[in-house]
């Protein structure tokens, strides 16, 4: 065989070959991405989270946000003629039973049901997340206190016993009861925060409603992704910059779109990550609108002071 003829057979090999591993690499499912969801509950809707990829180039996995707790793995997920299944164990949620989930993927919406830990079936929808990318670096507006050193006003308190109070200009939590929210809206915001927690103090700073920023009395030598100045089960800080319980400490929050820094008692810990989605005990999964400040009071007594917020100007996004 001439040296020609050998070229011409080595690449027509090589062509087929290339055809031949093409052929072999997996069509991305449209299932892919991250998903808001909303569940029906008889107490009330409540949201959730998914987000599916791929782990090599056969199979589908994931993460998912439940009502409460951090964003927890999922090993597989399952999906053919546009339907889907999952399980992932109960993590915070009463009960033994795995929950279990279904839903059909029609005209890019899903739909199905999930099972709770005590095994009652419900239903569920959700839609794609939005990227909330932003097209122009913010303007700044004019700073809102949000607390005035007085009273509640511009606050309202979310389930029932609430414990919040102002005392000596301090917002004062004084046992667990209550969340508390702002009964405005905000969208693209700098927060300034100070806060106070005794020993084993628990408490959070939720953005928008939707993304716990953690306050916690957090012992241990490393950053977490569920301690203080963590977004709750996501972003891990870059350091621990935490003060001792019983003095006063602050955040200075940035959030646009979804992208969030984070400066704890001065220290910038979190320099412009995405959250990726809701974190649990959010108040709903409507990422693209605006959304409140809400602050943790379920789990014990907390301090917060000199809250003040200044909102993106009006403007393109």
């Amino acid at each position: 065989m001439t040296t020609t003829k050998l070229i011409l057979t080595a690449l027509l090999g090589l062509g087929l070959g290339s055809r031949a591993l093409a052929a072999q690499q997996p069509v991305e499912p449209p299932l892919t991405g991250r998903w808001d969801i909303t569940v029906t509950a008889p107490g009330g809707d409540y949201p959730s989270w998914l987000e599916v990829g791929w782990s090599g180039n056969r199979t589908l996995v994931g993460r998912y946000v439940g009502r409460v707790g951090s964003a927890r793995p999922v090993s597989r997920i399952e999906f053919a003629r546009d339907t889907l299944r999952f399980s992932v164990p109960p993590q915070w949620e009463p009960g033994d039973h795995d929950l279990q989930f279904e839903a059909v993927l029609e005209n890019d919406r899903l739909s199905g049901w999930t099972t709770d830990p005590a095994g009652n079936r419900l239903t569920w929808r959700a839609r794609r997340a939005p990227a909330l990318r932003r097209s122009t670096t913010p303007r700044w507006g004019r700073p809102i206190t949000l607390l005035n050193g007085v009273d509640l006003t511009g606050w309202g308190p979310i389930g029932p016993n609430s414990q919040w109070k102002v005392v000596n200009h301090v917002l004062t939590n004084a046992a667990a009861g209550a969340n508390l929210v702002t009964r405005d809206s905000f969208t693209d915001f700098k927060l300034h925060v100070e806060f106070r927690y005794g020993p084993g103090g628990n408490s959070g700073v939720y953005l928008r409603g939707r993304y716990e920023v953690q306050v916690e009395d957090t012992p241990g030598v490393e950053p977490t992704n569920d301690g203080l100045g963590s977004v709750y089960g996501f972003l891990i800080p870059s350091e621990k910059a935490a003060k001792q319980p019983g003095e006063w400490q602050s955040y200075d929050i940035t959030l646009v779109g979804r992208t969030v820094t984070i400066v704890l008692n001065g220290r910038r810990i979190i320099c412009e990550q995405a959250i990726p989605g809701i974190t649990g005990g959010a108040l709903d999964s409507n990422e693209e609108t605006p959304g409140p400040i809400f602050l943790q009071g379920d789990h014990g007594p907390i301090e917060y002071r000199n809250i003040v917020l200044t909102p993106a100007a009006p403007g393109p996004r």
